[in-house]
């Protein structure tokens, strides 16, 4: 997506919020949205565009989340026409979690580090689900690691029960990530699709799983699957089974054993995203 698709009051947003002269670099571009990092004299800012029917709707449904979380959700700026949203937040300096967690999957890590972004992931979920909010989508590339902690982005699919009903657009996320119950819900054309929080407890492990060893947490292979040759259907049939066994700890034992905690369990046995991160504290 060019720059030049995005709006003019969208433009003025950047200017106004970043400074004179502020410039666009263009980080993500993806199924009808766009991500630029803002860069001025003032401070930097991300800008989100979405255009066509699909990228303006879940553009405008992230900014209406952010907004019903509150102050924490920071909406700098927004707006709205036909066929196009966009959408002004801060800009969070540092590396996503799969960033973070690169030396781990290249055997060459400070585990002590490594253990401090674990930790802060875990911390961003609990601290989420604390407010009565589930994100949805969690996966490595949707968590940033800044100074002050991990910061959850791309809230989308967030959903509250109370405040803000989930989205009838939604499809569960990443098949490879969901709790069997939620992926069998889908498969099952159960709309809309809630992700409840021990559901998403599930999904937190399995994405530190995978950021830490590259590897899908469930053993495919033991059960004669090759995920490579499944459409995402017939993934999520399969993962909803519940039949697929874990792989077992590897590069990580210790690490892996608490995930596994998360990841073994019915949804009623999980721990939540407090214990988890209490647990992995404890490693």
């Amino acid at each position: 997506m060019k720059t030049e698709t995005l709006p003019t009051e969208a433009r003025a947003a950047v200017e106004a919020t970043c400074g004179d002269g502020a410039e666009l670099e263009l980080v993500t571009d993806r199924r009808g949205c766009a991500v630029w990092k803002a860069t001025g004299p003032v401070r930097s800012a991300a800008v989100k565009a979405g255009v066509g029917l699909e990228g303006a709707v879940i553009t405008a449904r992230e900014t209406a989340a952010l907004t019903a979380m509150g102050p924490g959700g920071a909406v700098l700026a927004r707006g709205r026409r036909e066929g196009v949203a966009w959408l002004l937040t801060p800009w969070h300096d540092g590396p996503s979690t799969w960033e973070a967690l690169r030396a781990t999957r290249d055997g060459n890590a400070d585990l002590a580090e490594a253990h401090g972004r674990v930790v802060e992931v875990c911390e961003a979920v609990a601290r989420l689900h604390a407010t009565g909010w589930v994100h949805s989508d969690l996966q490595p590339a949707h968590a940033i690691h800044t100074v002050r902690g991990a910061v959850l982005i791309d809230c989308s699919w967030a959903w509250h029960p109370v405040r803000f009903g989930p989205s009838m657009m939604f499809r569960g996320g990443m098949p490879h990530l969901l709790a069997p119950e939620v992926a069998a819900v889908v498969e099952r054309g159960v709309c809309p699709v809630q992700v409840s929080q021990s559901a998403e407890v599930y999904t937190l492990a399995a994405s530190l799983w995978w950021a830490i060893t590259g590897d899908w947490p469930l053993d495919y292979a033991a059960s004669g699957i090759d995920p490579a040759k499944l459409k995402a259907p017939a993934l999520r049939q399969a993962v909803g089974s519940g039949r697929i066994p874990l792989r077992a700890p590897s590069s990580w034992p210790a690490m892996q054993n608490v995930l596994a905690s998360a990841l073994v369990h019915r949804s009623d046995g999980r721990p939540t995203a407090a214990q988890l991160t209490a647990f992995i504290r404890s490693i």
